[in-house]
Order: C-alpha cells, then sequence, then structure tokens
C-alpha cells in the first residue's frame, strides 16, 4: 500500500473517531435532556440543544415518550455505527483486506444504516401526525432530516458487503487450492 493512501486512511480514521466522540457527546446529552425533562422541565432551557417538549409531556405522555424515544435511538445508533467502523478500521489488515471480520463488520454497518434510515422516515411521518393533532414539533426535524440518505447508503454499503463475502468465499477457495 502506497503513502498516500496510508496517510488518507489514517486521516479518515480520526474523522471517524471525531465523528464517534461527537454523536455520543450528543447522545449522552440528550439522554440528560430526557431526565431533565421528566423530573425537573424548568431546568432543560439551561441545556443541550435547549430541547424543551414540556408542551408535548403536558398533552400528551405516550407522545413525548413516542418522539423521545425516536430521537434517543436515532442518536444512539449513530454513535454506535461509528463505533463499528473505528472497531473495522482498528483491526482491518489492510495487505489481505478480504477477511470474514471485515465482511460481517460490512454488513453490520449496512444493517446499522439501514436502520437509522427507516427509523428517521418512520420518526418524520409520526411528527407529521402530531402536528395534525395540533403538536409543534417543527423543532425536531433536524434529527431525521437524512433518513432517505441513510437508507440510501445502506443499501449501497450492503451491495458492497455482499462483494466483500464473495472476495472472502474466492479468497479461502484459493487458498484451499494452493
Amino acid at each position: 500500500m502506497s503513502k498516500t493512501n496510508n496517510f488518507v486512511f489514517w486521516g479518515l480514521y480520526i474523522v471517524a473517531w471525531l465523528i464517534f466522540v461527537g454523536l455520543s457527546i450528543e447522545a449522552g446529552g440528550l439522554i440528560v435532556n430526557f431526565f431533565f425533562s421528566l423530573y425537573k422541565p424548568e431546568f432543560v432551557q439551561n441545556l443541550y440543544e435547549k430541547l424543551d417538549l414540556s408542551e408535548i409531556y403536558n398533552s400528551s405522555r405516550s407522545a413525548f415518550f413516542g418522539i423521545y424515544s425516536f430521537i434517543l435511538t436515532i442518536s444512539i445508533l449513530k454513535a454506535f455505527l461509528f463505533y463499528i467502523v473505528i472497531r473495522l478500521m482498528q483491526k482491518m489488515d489492510l495487505s489481505k483486506p478480504f477477511s470474514t471480520f471485515v465482511a460481517t463488520q460490512i454488513k453490520l454497518i449496512s444493517y446499522y444504516t439501514l436502520s437509522i434510515g427507516l427509523l428517521s422516515s418512520i420518526a418524520s411521518q409520526f411528527a407529521r401526525y402530531l402536528m395534525h393533532h395540533g403538536f409543534v414539533t417543527d423543532n425536531l426535524n433536524r434529527f431525521w432530516t437524512d433518513g432517505q440518505a441513510f437508507i440510501l447508503m445502506g443499501a449501497v454499503i450492503y451491495i458492497i458487503a455482499t462483494i466483500f463475502k464473495k472476495g472472502v468465499d474466492i479468497q479461502e477457495e484459493n487458498d484451499l487450492t494452493v
């Protein structure tokens, strides 16, 4: 592998770590917001992203828990997706990339990406449903605006995972014949 490719790989590895840390902080902040909104709702305006859903909570607890469940699940899945990417980049042998571990991790990445996309789309529809029933959900759209992109990316990554799996099978067959 050339020095340029190795440099790019390590640069992307650092970027993946930065994204993972940022997404973990976001997920942690949203979890803290959730508990404060339950026990000390007047303090929420001073917390992370000032996500105040007290009107929804006062009107309908099931709508509040539903919308917050989507927000928390999507943010935690995004952080876990980048954890899998980091684990893949740490353990992948660049001189022999076609391994069972790599194929499995890429398939996991595709599943998590597709899950994030599907949950984002469902959450967007749920927010529209709540809006039709008089709830204000305009400030929540930032949590699931990229649902279609995640679905498409999940499909592409699944195709790549299938190609990797076939590459692993061919490599193992070649290793057995030599």
